[in-house]
């Protein structure tokens, strides 16, 4: 199962597939950023993240899309302008009819690192660790988006599991 972890920015959108075999291993297939010109109109730079993200979901196939979740910003206006580029990159997955799952920062800190308040570094880190990468990633959004899609794939495991134990005791 390939796995689309994406981490929204209108400035830049990183993003990371990754692949789960049967036994729920998980291995570091690709990543890369979307990096649009801050001199470039607004809508412009939407249809970049869209254009590019869809190509993405082309080109690997995901079964599954996670996204990190909108945090509390101090500046309104860039807040707005991060929800258009998640709006973006959820219109993606969607027009492709994938499922499409949500974490919060605090969630994607949590099942990556074991602390919610884990710090960007430490989110790095641990994704090489977990994925036994040969060299860190260097690009933070790339990390980022990596980390998002390790939390979806621990998520939907521990949800697998839920699901057939509900199963064994409806029996």
């Amino acid at each position: 199962m390939f796995i689309l972890g994406i981490d929204p920015g209108i400035g830049v959108t990183g993003y990371s597939i990754l692949d789960e075999d049967v036994s729920g291993r998980l291995f570091f297939h690709r990543s890369g950023d979307v990096r649009t010109d801050p001199k470039a109109p607004f809508s412009q730079r939407l249809k970049k993240i869209f254009d590019a993200l869809l190509e993405v979901i082309e080109t690997e196939q995901p079964s599954a899309v996670a996204v990190e979740d909108t945090f509390m910003a101090k500046n309104v206006k860039s807040a707005l302008k991060l929800g258009q580029a998640r709006g973006a990159a959820l219109l993606a997955a969607a027009s492709r009819d994938l499922s499409v799952f949500e974490y919060s920062p605090t969630e994607v800190k949590m099942a990556v690192v074991g602390y919610g308040g884990a710090s960007k570094a430490q989110v790095q880190q641990m994704v090489g660790h977990l994925l036994t990468l040969s060299k860190p990633l260097t690009s933070e959004h790339q990390a980022d988006a990596t980390a998002v899609a390790i939390c979806h794939a621990h998520s939907s495991r521990f949800q697998r599991r839920i699901d057939l134990s509900k199963k064994a005791v409806q029996r």
